[in-house]
């Protein structure tokens, strides 16, 4: 029964509910986005935290002039229900449908895209000073969780706000978690701030803020808002997240009276009001189809492992052999399969939070210090962290060893959290060792060979989701440096692949030789050091060289190319292309349908290489 949410069309329906009304409409949103989520996969738990928050916002402030900035943005989906979307729910994630997150191009109500975190309060300052330089916008709240917050560029934007004074609001959503649980000093800081006369009339979870903090810092005392005050805003909460009275007595309040920047402090409870995701809040931040009765995910069918539990494993039983080793995340433990590690080794894991930067110059300081750090971070979120694997890492030729997971397309995520561009930045380094596994005992072997390798910086990448089916190894093997395999011998063209795309190289190699056309394919292992006998090999043996890659223009296809025009290998009789991610962004789709939009199939492979050997074949 969804009696006020049927009459909903825009936020502006909102203006003339009671606030009973508001809060029924809270409780049908809710339903709505379980059942949503329920039938397509995405971000349940913390959409699920603001629906009040959400509900309360549209109807005290004037959307879509007044920009409402939602930090990540994988907590948009009550806010895509009440600005005009709710029929387009059953699309959400899916190739043609909507984002998972806030993006400009789908709705005036989503002024500014998101996905990575952090970013909220910078975009809101730059709202607020565009309309104070008379452009037609009216106020921009920023609202951002308490583990999106303990990122340096969250302190340097209200750094800048408050030293500015302009009118902004930022809203705080502090439900002591970001994916797994936040760490570090900020997470205590603000479960202090609950310990509150008003903090103390929260309910349930949100009062075990104070008790947690009162446990953590016994002795210590801290005034209400001091450290958000002593930046210039007006420090406003905490505030229960879930009573709408308040919310809307404090939104009302401030949109009235503020006028310079002011931080309203608001606690919530991820998942609220489905208690599969309240009782384990890090397992239902993402998840895959579910059974809304029993919170049962569905199963992916495939028998393989992932990758992400190939690394995981992997490292836990060479780093029983070694105890120097150590594992860094950034806030994605069982993302990144460090919870496997973690569960062996708790006292050699160090989740650094949403703090990229940081994570990887920590690396650094690791190495310098005779240690072995792996730093376990997504190839989209390693982006954050590059001035520091330039100056702190690899400058310094220090032995970072990085595992870049989520290589390549990423699915349902979309654009923003593809790993297209690692491989291009990487290899530019010098001192800088790049890999790719093609499947799961490359993955092994080269978890194997970082560990080995104490001359300099390593980096290896892997895709996200399961393998081929390879078998595993308990131990890898350390790989020679910069030396790839033969996998296929053939006779007309080489097919040199880079990661795991090798499958699909295969795959080509099949469809080319059912219309006589022999393929050598080669898996290069390295984009830096290349193995240039190798090239030379192909080069000379061959009538076409085609390379393959999960990467972006300028990554594995331009270092062969660059190192065979400085030995005049491109003066001769073979033909040469380079296979790659085009240059544009891909939207949301299953990955095989995002590499089809790409142009990265077997079929596609195929048909570039028997071209480009017909090509030569003319000449």
């Amino acid at each position: 029964m969804t009696s006020i949410l049927d009459n909903i069309a825009g936020p502006s329906d909102l203006k003339g509910l009671s606030d009973p009304d508001l809060s029924q409409l809270a409780d049908e949103l809710r339903t709505e986005v379980i059942e949503a989520v329920a039938t397509t996969g995405g971000h349940l738990g913390s959409s699920l935290g603001v629906v009040e928050l959400t509900v309360a916002l549209h109807a005290v402030f004037d959307t879509p002039r007044d920009k409402l900035i939602w930090d990540v943005g994988h907590q948009c989906y009550p806010h895509k229900v009440l600005t005009g979307r709710r029929a387009q729910m059953k699309t959400l994630r899916q190739e043609g449908g909507i984002s998972g997150f806030t993006k400009r191009t789908e709705s005036d109500f989503d002024p500014f895209g998101a996905a990575h975190s952090s970013t909220s309060i910078s975009a809101a300052l730059g709202f607020t000073v565009a309309r104070d330089m008379g452009q037609p916008t009216g106020d921009a709240v920023a609202i951002i969780g308490d583990g999106s917050i303990s990122a340096g560029m969250a302190y340097e934007a209200m750094n800048n706000a408050g030293a500015e004074g302009r009118r902004m609001f930022v809203i705080l959503n502090d439900n002591e978690m970001s994916i797994a649980p936040p760490v570090g000093a900020m997470s205590q800081y603000m479960s202090r701030l609950a310990d509150t006369p008003l903090g103390a009339a929260l309910p349930g979870p949100l009062r075990d803020h104070a008790r947690r903090a009162r446990e953590l810092v016994t002795g210590r005392t801290t005034s209400s808002g001091t450290m958000f005050e002593e930046l210039g805003f007006e420090y406003v909460g905490p505030i229960n997240g879930h009573d709408m009275d308040q919310l809307l007595a404090v939104l009302r309040s401030v949109r009235t009276r503020a006028t310079g920047p002011v931080l309203i402090h608001c606690c919530t409870v991820k998942g609220k009001g489905y208690a599969p995701a309240e009782n384990s809040a890090d397992k239902y931040h993402g998840v895959s189809k579910f059974d809304v009765s029993s919170g049962a995910q569905a199963k992916s069918g495939s028998n393989a492992p992932s990758y992400t539990s190939v690394f995981g494993h992997a490292l836990t039983r060479i780093a029983a052999r070694d105890s120097k080793i150590v594992g860094i995340t950034a806030a994605m433990p069982s993302g990144t399969g460090m919870d496997i590690f973690a569960d062996a080794f708790p006292r050699r894991v160090f989740d650094v939070g949403i703090a990229e930067q940081h994570g990887v110059t920590f690396a650094a300081g690791l190495a310098a210090g005779g240690l072995k750090p792996f730093c376990a971070i997504y190839s989209t979120f390693l982006q954050r962290g590059y001035d520091q694997i330039v100056h702190d890492v690899a400058l310094q030729n220090l032995p970072v060893r990085f595992a870049i997971d989520r290589a390549g397309l990423v699915g349902a995520d979309g654009a923003t959290h593809a790993g297209a561009f690692d491989v291009g930045y990487l290899s530019a380094l010098p001192n800088m060792t790049v890999m790719a596994a093609s499947d799961e005992a490359e993955l092994v072997h080269m978890v194997a060979t970082a560990v080995a390798h104490d001359a300099g910086p390593i980096a290896f990448r892997y895709p996200r989701g399961t393998g081929t089916g390879a078998a595993v190894p308990d131990l890898g093997e350390v790989l020679e440096i910069g030396k790839g395999r033969v996998v296929r011998e053939g006779a007309d063209v080489a097919i040199l692949s880079f990661g795991a795309h090798l499958s699909e190289s295969l795959k080509s190699a099949d469809m080319m030789a059912a219309q006589g056309v022999t393929a050598t394919v080669a898996d290069a292992r390295f984009a830096k050091p290349l193995d240039h006998a190798l090239i030379r090999q192909l080069v000379k043996h061959h009538k076409a060289l085609i390379t393959i890659e999960q990467g972006s223009q300028g990554g594995f296809g331009a270092m062969v190319l660059h190192y065979m025009a400085g030995e005049g290998l491109l003066d001769g009789d073979i033909a040469v292309r380079t296979m790659t991610l085009p240059d544009r962004f891909i939207d949301q789709a299953a990955p095989d349908a995002m590499y089809a939009d790409a142009g990265l199939t077997a079929t596609d492979i195929a048909a570039t290489a028997i071209q480009a050997v017909k090509t030569r074949a003319r000449v």
